[in-house]
């Protein structure tokens, strides 16, 4: 009677801990589904900010600039067919966008050293100093200063910062560092959209540094 009595009371449990394991695996498929539809925990409530208009606005870009972080994505049918369509068109758009944007950079450098050489009487020495001074800014504006914001808003080392940078703008986008996805940080309005512009001009700009890369080595 002792052991029948024992084999029911271990049948019970694992009968109980089969029952809160299934509604545990259920609990976690919620959950999973819950954050590919842009729901993220923040204690005992949710928030449903991934899709506003900055996260929103933010994901556009990101499609179109072929960086695909991963962090979201459609999860309903039309919102897949519509982002194909989007895809299609807006890729070939930002490209042609992000070239009108890199020859805008490349005249701006080519007018300041005409100027040099018809101040100073300058020849090779005036385009190697613009050309210098341009490619320092640009490292200051799209790789070096922006880590300083992303420790700010993120808590990042500048090393993360820096990696994230530069994976972002070579559109390479692993998706292990996406901005404003932490629950426990408040960020402003203005931090996502301004991250947004920041890549669409950092790409023209490392399109430009590639393309010189490329020249050199040929």
């Amino acid at each position: 009677d002792f052991t029948r009595q024992h084999w029911k009371c271990q049948l019970h449990e694992l009968a109980i801990r089969g029952f809160v394991g299934s509604h545990i695996i259920v609990s976690l498929q919620g959950i999973i589904q819950a954050y590919k539809s842009g729901i993220t925990l923040q204690g005992n409530s949710t928030s449903l900010g991934r899709w506003d208009f900055s996260g929103s606005f933010f994901f556009s870009i990101s499609a179109i600039t072929t960086i695909g972080y991963g962090n979201l994505s459609p999860s309903t049918a039309a919102g897949r067919i519509f982002c194909i369509l989007f895809a299609l068109f807006g890729i070939p758009l930002n490209l042609v966008l992000l070239n009108e944007i890199g020859q805008l950079m490349l005249l701006g450098v080519q007018h300041c050293a005409h100027r040099l050489e018809e101040v100073f009487h300058w020849q090779k020495k005036a385009s190697l100093l613009i050309k210098t001074c341009a490619l320092v800014t640009g490292l200051l504006l799209f790789l070096l200063l922006p880590p300083l914001l992303f420790f700010d808003k993120e808590g990042w080392s500048y090393e993360e910062g820096f990696y994230y940078s530069f994976i972002t703008l070579s559109t390479i986008g692993f998706g292990d560092y996406v901005i404003g996805m932490n629950p426990d940080r408040t960020y402003p309005g203005w931090y996502k959209n301004v991250i947004s512009l920041w890549i669409l001009f950092g790409m023209a700009w490392l399109a430009l540094i590639i393309k010189f890369c490329i020249n050199f080595l040929e």
